[in-house]
């Protein structure tokens, strides 16, 4: 079969394709003295450049988790404030998913076209507006506007902030550089269940401006994507940008030859709409990333998110003592796989975190199987609080910060916009459709659920072992090689 511009070619187009690959990967020998060699050498010394990139970046991840933990803890203050029905109030919480979706389908194309720190100034301009419209809010009208521009900025983050950071630090940093995208996220949604307890509703939507502002005005100090730049063919810009952010002292001749000479090739190629993702060439790194996406998502976490806190309950905790326990264990754990990402590697960290999530899943599948036949009664909800901690422990430690990760990583400067949205459009897809079948699977069987979300989980495992590369130690240019040759 052939495809797009290989149609009037025949058969022998399809065999040139399948020999060549899209960029020759580099050997050993080519490696030597590259930007692989200089970084080793530099012994894991960089410019405060990057970090401070990659701080002002992951603004954009807390507003993420701001946006995702502010319905939570004021729900009940709302719904009483402004006399909401429960209907009108649930369009409120589930009207930020929508705007996420939104914001994941036109994510990709915007970056390519007005560049990452553009796209990071429009969508935080987006949930600015977001705040203000909750704050000023006298009735559900305004809640929803506002609840709307906020996912739609919150979804768009998710795709722009991990390929941002990934396209501009060095490799044996760039694994946990991104994972910090995920640890923002986890710490925007812990502190605004802490701060929601003490703080008004209105209170708490103005503390999210705070990271919008750091945002905004800390790109002013930090440079463009090279990699986008040099896309785009602003020659001066890109090596100016990729001096800066490895230091001025730094020789980024290779590097900068590597990542010219890797655009120089895909621009040969015609340009590539969505249905050319599903081309021989870009289908192995399409099925990565948006496998990661589904297995991320199907495995249940929205719905053990949900469930939580009267899972909590009924063993006998205080359901905001239990949340944030929660919480913080989201924030540690993911620190502590950002602090390993780059030692340990992609696929182990998926691997064990996807192991450990088919057996959480299996300790709350037998707590709730005791609960329906009356047995253990006391062992019950004990088994049920274990397996909610260990599932999310296990969770922070891969599954959660690594498809991102990953994701960032595989898709060629070319289709990255396409393939990216399309990506981040099934995670969102996948939060909510667990979110909203979450409670159809409960009263269906309990234990069943969790007996599911352990299969899917076990599934994971499959996958990742024999369709996910790893990544660590490679330069953009050489994974994207490897992966669509």
């Amino acid at each position: 079969m052939t495809y797009g511009e290989h149609g009037e070619r025949g058969e022998n187009s399809v065999e040139v394709e399948t020999r060549e690959p899209l960029i020759r990967e580099k050997t050993g020998t080519d490696r030597n003295g590259d930007v692989g060699e200089q970084v080793r050498e530099s012994g894991g010394r960089h410019a405060w450049m990057v970090y401070l990139s990659t701080c002002v970046a992951v603004c954009g991840s807390y507003e993420f988790g701001a946006c995702a933990g502010y319905s939570s803890p004021t729900q009940s203050a709302i719904t009483e404030d402004l006399g909401l029905s429960t209907a009108e109030y649930s369009l409120f919480g589930s009207i930020l998913t929508f705007g996420a979706m939104i914001g994941a389908i036109t994510s990709g194309p915007i970056a390519d076209f007005i560049g990452r720190k553009g796209a990071m100034r429009v969508y935080g301009a987006f949930c600015v507006a977001g705040w203000v419209a909750i704050y000023f809010a006298q009735g559900a009208l305004a809640l929803d506007l506002g609840r709307l521009a906020g996912g739609y900025g919150m979804g768009a983050f998710s795709y722009v902030v991990p390929v941002y950071i990934a396209e501009i630090a060095p490799m044996d940093v760039r694994g946990a550089l991104t994972t910090l995208n995920q640890v923002m996220i986890c710490a925007g949604v812990s502190v605004a269940y802490i701060l929601g307890v003490v703080l008004t509703w209105r209170a708490l939507a103005l503390t999210g401006l705070v990271p919008c502002a750091l945002l905004i005005l800390g790109l002013f100090f930090i440079p463009e994507s090279p990699r986008w730049l040099a896309k785009k063919g602003a020659q001066k810009e890109f090596e100016a940008a990729l001096q800066k952010l490895r230091g001025k002292d730094a020789d980024i001749t290779s590097e900068a030859a590597e990542i010219q000479n890797y655009i120089e090739e895909l621009r040969l190629l015609p340009k590539a709409g969505m249905l050319d993702l599903f081309q021989r060439r870009y289908r192995r790194s399409v099925i990565i990333g948006i496998g990661l996406m589904v297995i991320q998502q199907f495995g249940g976490i929205n719905g053990i998110c949900f469930y939580a806190s009267s899972i909590f309950e009924s063993a006998g905790f205080s359901s905001t003592i239990g949340t944030i326990t929660y919480a913080c264990i989201q924030v540690v754990i993911t620190v502590l796989a950002a602090m390993w990402i780059d030692k340990a590697g992609r696929k182990p960290l998926l691997l064990a975190s996807a192991t450990g999530l088919v057996l959480g899943c299996a300790l709350a599948a037998v707590s709730f199987y005791l609960k329906v036949h009356e047995l253990g009664l006391k062992a019950s909800p004990i088994l049920a609080v274990t397996g909610i901690l260990v599932y999310i422990a296990f969770f922070s430690a891969g599954m959660g910060a690594v498809p991102w990760v990953v994701m960032s990583e595989i898709f060629p400067i070319n289709v990255k916009g396409r393939a990216g949205s399309l990506a981040t459009l099934v995670n969102w897809f996948g939060a909510w459709a667990v979110s909203y079948t979450f409670n159809f699977l409960m009263s269906w069987s309990s234990y069943g659920t969790f007996v599911l979300y352990a299969a899917i989980n076990a599934l994971a495992v499959i996958f990742v072992v024999m369709v996910v590369p790893e990544t660590k130690g490679r330069t953009l240019e050489e994974i994207q090689a490897a992966i669509n040759a």
